[in-house]
């Protein structure tokens, strides 16, 4: 039995069911809206009758007819000023009245074209500090300039979008079932020395030519999709450690970092750290304010299209920044945020605030913000952080409208938040990322929760299971999810979690977690096992239908100790880390010289990466093409033959035996692809009749 947490919210339709067999019935056609419960009627009634507020005119900070236009929607607001500064230092500017429409938007304007100016708005509100409200940064922004301290002060900037070259580029297209995606974060790419990049840590630095880290080697892995970790203005910092901040007490963070970026504080501007090549954030000064972030990613994302690249951005609209000022919590609160009966923030998410997506004006803004990454980013696709707290309704909005711009564009969810349901994001044409074979295939953890690399089943996994994986988890088969293998976004490590070489590490007790390690050169070396269990998970990994998704550093088995090269007192340091979130320093940074120390790992992925990449029957190959098998007196051991567009494989796997096993072969002569050592799509060898795998290895062949 799965256990749900509760929404707090009185479903009025059975559409809004949850279904354990199918996942939640599509609402389209079905528009009906859910009410907030809360022991006061009329507090309900109130917050029910803001959705009545909606407008069609474009908001934010725009040219037009010789005036700089500014327009906001703040519905409750009972006055609003603009604020305009000629530098982000400036603490104080020139207001302007705005005047408020019957929808509820504020406007003003300025005569000419100020791009480039600074500006604001102080709303007025029924809040705490009604007579000097915060300055409010425009939830339209383009681009923001931040000051670095814990409440994250910003002025909103105007800009000038059409000034990029973008030299013809436009979105790489390609079928979902195509994606090899490298989840990665822009900074940690190339912040190590070892990357050689003279401008490291920043979009610059990722696209630099001939060095040893950066575009050049995602390239050379043969990856053709990169998935960007957060990379809309975010929260950097978080509240000062053992000391209180807005009624939270930090005893978790001694850093008081946010590295990853799942704060978000504007929609739509791109993150300004990333222009910087500073080792550290410098604190107490601000940054963005020339606005270079923006040129800077378009150039990002043009470079990675020249290299047949496509770029995803990792979205996360289930909530905003959670300590700061200035921000839609002070606009409006009860219109853009989730609330108990008592009018505070709800909190699903774990961040402190929950986006009410179902506003009318909270579902346009995040539609818009979409379709501008894709039209004036060229981004190629999407991975919405907690998707499952997005409602339906605006989720199958999001994908109606962005496939009339691009019909491949990509949208995969995180299925938790709020409930799982997977199900319900495939009946809707959305990929999720697969935690079936996450965990049947590596386990739930490495001390009591192994799976089948390592000769276990994990909770109900059984060798039916297994070979469902292969065929994309598809809900034809024992407890499948999608409707169609491309839904399934196949992976055994993101940025959650240990690694997947840490796990293994652990899991075969050749390292303890509990130690601190002083060598991270020599942790990193990998034992014959542990490399044997790295090449057999990713063997599994890239034969399987669907979406496939590698974590960066996981070709050479990263492992993630905390560094001692930081001035914070962490009690963890020189310790494996399974959430390296808040560590700005080499805990997160790509080590290239542990690619070079695993070497044979990584030309592994590269050669199961070129097999997949050539062969078509490893991503399109249709249910009734794949024929299984077990190995004989072997239960952890799999087999199956493809049969696809003239192309003819066995791929066999022994896993978790201590001996090796043999398989009497179809007729003919089969070419070894992939064996216990290498893998590629040259021949490494003949075989007939028989194969021999031995232990926690496997075996691609192809009809010769």
């Amino acid at each position: 039995m799965k256990k749900f947490i509760i929404l707090p919210l009185i479903v009025v339709s059975v559409f809004y069911l949850y279904s354990n067999l199918t996942g939640a019935p599509l609402l389209i056609g079905n528009k009906e809206k859910s009410v907030l419960r809360t022991n006061s009627e009329e507090y309900r009634k109130h917050l029910n009758d803001l959705d009545k507020y909606y407008s069609t005119k474009k908001l934010g900070s725009f040219f037009e007819s010789g005036k700089t236009v500014f327009r906001l929607f703040a519905p409750q607001a009972e006055k609003t000023l603009l604020v305009t500064f000629t530098s982000a230092s400036d603490s104080a500017g020139q207001t302007y009245d705005m005047i408020k429409d019957k929808d509820g938007v504020w406007e003003t304007s300025i005569d000419g074209d100020k791009t480039g100016l600074l500006y604001g708005y102080k709303v007025f509100n029924d809040s705490a500090n009604y007579y000097n409200p915060n300055l409010c940064i425009d939830p339209y922004s383009k681009a923001v300039a931040s000051y670095n301290t814990y409440y994250s002060p910003r002025k909103s900037v105007v800009v000038n979008e059409s000034n990029f070259d973008w030299e013809g580029d436009k979105w790489i297209q390609r079928k979902w079932s195509d994606l090899i995606i490298y989840e990665m974060h822009i900074k940690d790419q190339t912040a190590h020395p070892s990357s050689g990049a003279k401008q490291p840590g920043t979009y610059m630095g990722l696209t630099e030519k001939g060095i040893k880290g950066g575009i050049d080697y995602i390239k050379s892995l043969g990856v053709n999709t990169v998935e960007l970790l957060p990379a809309q203005e975010f929260a950097n910092i978080e509240i000062p450690y053992k000391d209180s901040v807005r009624g939270r007490y930090n005893n978790w963070n001694p850093y008081e970092r946010n590295h990853w970026g799942y704060m978000t504080a504007a929609f739509f501007a791109p993150e300004a750290y990333y222009c910087h090549s500073d080792k550290e954030i410098q604190w107490n000064k601000w940054e963005g304010e020339s606005a270079e972030q923006i040129n800077a990613f378009k150039n990002l994302v043009k470079n990675f299209h020249k290299e047949g690249i496509a770029v995803m951005m990792d979205v996360v609209y289930n909530h905003i920044s959670e300590y700061e000022i200035g921000n839609l919590k002070e606009i409006d609160k009860e219109y853009y945020f989730r609330l108990n009966d008592k009018g505070n923030f709800i909190s699903e998410s774990g961040c402190g605030n929950d986006f009410k997506t179902e506003r009318p004006m909270a579902r346009r803004m995040i539609l818009e913000s979409i379709l501008y990454w894709m039209q004036e980013y060229h981004v190629d696709g999407f991975r919405f952080d907690l998707g499952k707290l997005i409602d339906w309704e605006t989720l199958e909005t999001i994908l109606h409208e962005a496939q009339k711009i691009n019909p491949k564009v990509v949208f995969v969810a995180e299925p938790w938040g709020g409930g799982y349901d997977p199900k319900g994001f495939s009946l809707r044409g959305w990929g999720s990322w697969n935690d079936q074979i996450r965990n049947g295939i590596k386990g739930e953890n490495p001390y009591n929760g192994l799976g089948w690399i390592f000769g276990h089943w994990q909770g109900d996994n059984n060798f039916e299971r297994i070979r469902s994986y292969v065929n994309g988890t598809l809900i034809t088969d024992q407890n499948g999810l999608f409707q169609r293998k491309e839904h399934s976004v196949n992976y055994l490590e993101s940025h959650d979690d240990l690694s997947f070489g840490d796990f293994v590490r652990i899991a075969t007790k050749e390292v303890d977690p509990n130690r601190i390690i002083k060598n991270v050169d020599s942790n990193a070396v990998l034992s014959p096992l542990q490399l044997k269990l790295n090449k057999l998970g990713a063997a599994f990994l890239l034969t399987s239908q669907g979406i496939t998704m590698i974590h960066a550093g996981q070709e050479f088995a990263r492992s993630q100790v905390v560094s001692f090269n930081s001035p914070v007192n962490d009690t963890t340091k020189g310790r494996i880390d399974h959430n390296a979130y808040n560590k700005d320093n080499e805990t997160n940074y790509i080590n290239y010289n542990h690619a070079d120390l695993n070497k044979e790992l990584v030309d592994y992925y590269r050669g199961l990466i070129a097999i997949r990449n050539k062969f078509s029957a490893f991503r399109n190959a249709e249910y009734e093409d794949i024929k299984f098998f077990q190995l004989e007196n072997n239960p952890f051991g799999l087999g199956y033959t493809v049969d696809y567009s003239g192309d003819k494989f066995v791929v066999l796997f022994n896993a978790g035996q201590e001996r090796e096993s043999e398989f009497n072969l179809p007729e003919g002569e089969w070419e070894v692809l992939a064996n216990f050592k290498s893998a590629g799509t040259n021949a490494i060898g003949v075989i007939t009749d028989k194969a021999v795998i031995p232990a926690t290895s496997c075996l691609i062949l192809k009809r010769k």
